[in-house]
C-alpha cells in the first residue's frame, strides 16, 4: 500500500517546509486516518498520512514531520516498535509522538512512555481534546527547536549570543502562554516572556531573582522531584493545574505543561503556563446551569435524582428511611393561558419558595420540571411526618398569590412514597410518589395520596392500554359503528350517529368509554379523531354514489381537535376529497369544547358554518356552559344527554328539566334530538312535547357497517304510539 498523499523520492531526508506544521497519521485503518485529518485540516496543519509503520518510517526518512499521531494497533510493526525505532535515531528522536489508542489500562501508557511517546489519545477522540494536546506538543516542540538552535548557536558563534537572545526572547512573548524556563541546577529562571511577567505581576528582573518555589506553596524539594521525573521521562504526560500567587498575594489557578532540555552540563525546565481562571469560571457556570433551575435556583431533577439515589444507596450508607413526594400545582396551564408565561414563571418562583418553609435542613428538595416538584425528608424522631410535611404544603397553598396586580389562588397534588418500605432505589421511589401524584389528581385534587401496591398495578395496566392504543393507531385496529336517528314526525331514519369501537386483539369489541379518555390523555384523540372524520366522509360519498343515496351522518369532536390541529381545514378537506355536500356532515361537541379556547373554536366552527356543516351540542345540560355562548355559536341542534332521559317518566326533575331544554332550543330556533331512548313511554313523552329526533336502543342500537347498510336499503321506520295527553300531573302517562 502507498501513502496515502503522494511524495516525490528524495536522496536523504530533508525538512519539510515550514509554512505550517505538518502532521504524520499513522494508522492502518483508513476511515481513522480520514477522521484525524478531517478534524485537524481546520487548524491549517499539513497533513500526511500513512498505513503502516513501515510506510511511516520510509516518508519520515524523506520529509520529517513537526508531529506524528501514532495508532498502537497495527499489523506487523505496531505502534510501539514505530516509536522505539524513532526515538533510537538521534535524526528523528525529537519529534513528538501522540499514541492513539482504544486502550485505558495502566500497562499499555507504561509501554508507550517506555517506547518514547509524550502524549496518549483514548479512542474515540474527542475533537478539542485533540487539538489541544497537538497544539501543545507543537509549541513544546517549537521552544525545545528553538532552545537546540540557539545552543548549538551559542557553541559555535558566541559573538551571536545577544541577537539570538533576542530573537528566542521575540519568539517567546510572541505567544499569549506564559513560558518560564528553570536551570534545574540552580533552580532559578534563566528566562520568561512578557506574559509570564504580566500574569504575576513582576518585572522581568524581579523574576530572574526568585525561583519557581518562590511562587507557590511548595517547597524547592518538592518541585526539584517533579523536575527530576521530568527530565527522567517518569513525569505527567498530560497538564496539571496549580496554584501561584501573584506579587500582589492574589492566587492564581494556571495549567502546566513541562518539557526538559539538555542545557550546557545542566538541564532546562521549559514549563508552558496557561492561566485557566476564566475556563474555571465558565465550568462553575456550566456545573450550575446542568443542576441547578434556572427560574427558581432549586436543584433540577438530575441533581435531585442524584441526591435521592445516594441517599438510598448502600454503599453510600443509605439506610435511614425517607420519604419522597412529588407535588404537581392543579390547573398550572390555565395561568400560562390566562395570564402569561412571565406571570406563569413569577409564580413557580414564589410557590418555591414558599415549599422551601416546608422542609427542614435535612431533607432536599428540587424542581423536577414545569409545575412539578420534588422533596425527599428524612423520617426521625424529630422530623415531622411525610404527611404533616404534605399538609403543610397544602395550608401554605391557601394564601393568595399576588403576581403583578392578579390574585391567584391554587392547589396540588402530591403523592407520597417511602423508602425502604414501598422501594429501594431512587428510580422506583420516583416513579411511584408519580404514581401516587396522579391518583392524587384523579381523586380530585387539592389532596394528597400515599402510594400503594394496587396503584402501581393500575398505573402498570394505564401503560399497557396506552401502547395497545398506539399498536391499535397503527394496525387500523379502530372501526365505526352507527347508530340511526329517527325522526319522529314520520318515524324515518333522519340520518345516523357515527361511534368509534376497538376491536381489540384477544379483547373483543371495546366501548368507547373504556378507552376515550386515555387516548385523550397520551394525545392520540386528535390523530384517530380525523381518522374518523376521513372514514365517515369517505363512506357518506360511497352511500351517495349507490342505491342508498344520501345520508346525514354526525361525528363527535374532541376538544383538543380545536386546540391542536386545524380542525375546518380537515374537515373541508375531507368534504372536498369525497365530493360531498357539506350538509350531510354534522359535528357533534360538548360544552366544555365551547368554553375552552372560545376564540379558537369560535372560529373554527364560523368556518366549518359558512361551508354548509351542521353543529350540535352533545350531552346538553351536563356541562358548564353559560347559555351566552349558545348565542354567539352557529349551533343548529341540541342533543338532550342520556341521564335525563333514562328517569324522564319516573323522576320530576328529569322531566323539568328537558322540557325546559325543549323550550330552549325552540326559542333559539334550534332543533332538539333526545339520545337513550329505550321505551315507548319516553317516546311519547318527547313526541308530545315537540321533540324532533331520537336515538336509542327503542329503535336501533349502534351498528356495524353492513347491518347499518342493510337498515338504509330496507327502509326501516319506527311505528309512532299515539300521542298520550298528559294529565295535570305530566308523570302520569300511560
Amino acid at each position: 500500500m502507498q501513502p496515502d498523499q503522494a511524495r516525490q523520492p528524495r536522496a536523504s531526508r530533508t525538512t519539510c517546509p515550514a509554512q505550517s506544521a505538518t502532521v504524520l497519521i499513522v494508522d492502518d485503518n483508513d476511515i481513522n486516518r480520514r477522521l484525524l485529518q478531517a478534524l485537524l485540516k481546520p487548524e491549517g496543519y499539513t497533513i500526511q498520512c500513512a498505513g503502516s509503520g513501515p510506510q511511516a518510517l520510509s516518508f519520515i526518512a524523506e520529509c520529517a514531520p513537526d508531529l506524528i499521531l501514532l495508532d498502537v494497533a497495527m499489523p506487523g510493526m505496531d505502534g510501539y516498535a514505530v516509536a522505539k525505532k524513532l526515538k533510537a535515531d538521534v535524526t528523528t528522536c525529537d519529534i513528538p509522538i501522540i499514541m492513539v489508542t482504544g486502550r485505558v489500562d495502566a500497562n499499555s501508557r507504561l509501554a508507550g512512555l517506555e517506547a518514547g511517546a509524550e502524549e496518549f489519545l483514548t479512542k474515540p477522540i474527542d475533537r478539542a481534546e485533540l487539538w489541544l494536546r497537538v497544539r501543545n506538543l507543537l509549541r513544546l516542540k517549537a521552544s525545545s527547536d528553538l532552545l537546540r538552535r540557539h545552543t548549538e548557536s551559542l557553541a559555535s558563534q558566541v559573538q551571536a549570543r545577544n541577537a539570538d537572545l533576542q530573537r528566542f526572547r521575540t519568539a517567546m512573548n510572541a505567544t499569549a502562554d506564559a513560558i518560564f524556563l528553570v536551570d534545574r541546577q540552580t533552580m532559578r529562571f534563566v528566562e520568561v516572556n512578557t506574559t509570564a511577567c504580566e500574569l504575576l505581576g513582576y518585572s522581568r528582573a524581579e523574576m530572574f531573582e526568585r525561583g519557581p518555589a518562590n511562587l507557590g506553596n511548595v517547597t524547592v524539594q518538592q518541585i526539584e522531584g517533579v523536575f527530576d521525573a521530568v527530565i527522567d521521562g517518569l513525569g505527567p504526560t498530560q497538564q496539571s493545574e496549580v496554584d501561584l500567587r501573584r506579587k500582589d498575594g492574589s492566587i492564581v489557578t494556571v495549567e502546566v505543561e513541562r518539557l526538559a532540555q539538555r542545557f550546557g552540563n545542566s538541564w532546562l525546565i521549559v514549563a508552558l503556563v496557561r492561566d485557566v481562571g476564566e475556563r474555571k469560571a465558565t465550568e462553575r457556570q456550566l456545573h450550575r446551569l446542568a443542576n441547578y433551575d434556572a427560574l427558581t435556583n432549586l436543584p433540577n431533577r438530575s441533581l435531585f435524582y442524584e441526591t435521592l439515589r445516594n441517599n438510598v444507596s448502600p454503599s453510600a450508607g443509605g439506610t435511614a428511611p425517607l420519604a419522597v413526594l412529588i407535588v404537581d400545582l392543579d390547573q398550572f396551564r390555565n395561568v400560562n393561558d390566562t395570564l402569561g408565561h412571565a406571570i406563569g414563571d413569577e409564580l413557580l418562583l414564589h410557590f418555591s419558595a414558599r415549599l422551601l418553609r416546608c422542609i427542614t435542613r435535612h431533607d432536599a428538595i428540587g424542581r423536577l420540571g414545569g409545575d412539578e416538584f420534588g422533596l425527599m425528608l428524612t423520617l426521625d424522631a424529630l422530623a415531622p411526618s411525610a404527611c404533616a410535611v404534605a399538609e403543610k404544603i397544602r395550608d401554605v397553598l391557601r394564601a393568595p398569590f399576588d403576581l403583578q396586580g392578579h390574585e391567584v389562588v391554587l392547589t396540588a397534588s402530591i403523592g407520597i412514597t417511602f423508602y425502604p418500605e414501598d422501594a429501594t432505589d431512587a428510580e422506583t421511589l420516583l416513579k411511584y410518589a408519580d404514581i401516587a401524584m396522579y391518583r392524587a389528581k384523579k381523586t380530585g385534587r387539592d389532596t394528597w395520596c400515599s402510594f400503594t401496591a394496587q396503584m402501581n398495578l393500575d398505573a402498570i395496566a394505564r401503560h399497557d392500554l396506552e401502547m395497545a392504543l398506539r399498536r391499535a393507531v397503527d394496525n387500523d385496529e379502530f372501526v365505526i359503528y352507527y347508530q340511526p336517528k329517527v325522526r319522529l314526525s314520520d318515524g324515518t331514519v333522519s340520518g345516523l350517529e357515527a361511534l368509534l369501537r376497538w376491536q381489540r386483539p384477544g379483547h373483543g369489541l371495546i366501548s368507547p368509554s373504556a378507552f376515550i379518555p386515555m387516548m385523550e390523555e397520551c394525545g392520540l384523540i386528535v390523530r384517530v379523531g380525523n381518522w374518523v372524520i376521513d372514514t365517515v366522509c369517505r363512506q357518506i360519498g360511497e352511500w351517495r354514489r349507490s342505491p342508498i343515496g344520501k345520508v346525514a351522518v354526525s361525528v363527535n369532536v374532541a376538544e383538543r381537535q380545536f386546540v391542536e390541529s386545524d380542525l375546518a381545514k380537515h374537515v373541508v378537506l375531507a368534504l372536498a376529497r369525497n365530493e360531498i355536500p357539506a350538509d350531510l356532515l354534522e359535528l357533534e361537541l360538548t360544552e366544555g369544547s365551547l368554553m375552552s379556547n372560545t376564540e379558537r373554536t369560535l372560529t373554527s366552527l364560523q368556518e366549518l358554518k359558512q361551508q354548509g356543516v351542521k353543529i350540535s351540542i352533545d350531552d346538553f345540560g351536563t356541562g358548564y356552559s353559560s347559555l351566552a355562548y349558545l348565542r354567539r355559536f352557529p349551533i343548529d341542534k341540541l342533543k338532550i344527554d342520556i341521564a335525563f332521559i333514562r328517569d324522564i317518566i319516573a323522576t320530576p326533575d328529569d322531566a323539568a328539566i328537558t322540557l325546559a331544554i325543549i323550550r330552549l332550543a325552540h326559542n333559539l330556533k334550534l332543533e332538539v334530538i333526545a339520545e337513550g331512548v329505550e321505551t315507548a313511554a319516553q317516546l311519547a313523552f318527547l313526541r308530545h312535547h315537540g321533540c324532533e329526533q331520537i336515538q336509542g336502543y327503542y329503535f336501533s342500537a349502534p351498528l356495524p357497517l353492513l347491518q347499518t347498510e342493510a337498515l338504509l336499503r330496507e327502509g326501516l321506520s319506527l311505528s309512532m304510539p299515539p300521542i298520550v295527553r298528559p294529565t295535570r300531573n305530566v308523570l302520569r302517562l300511560c
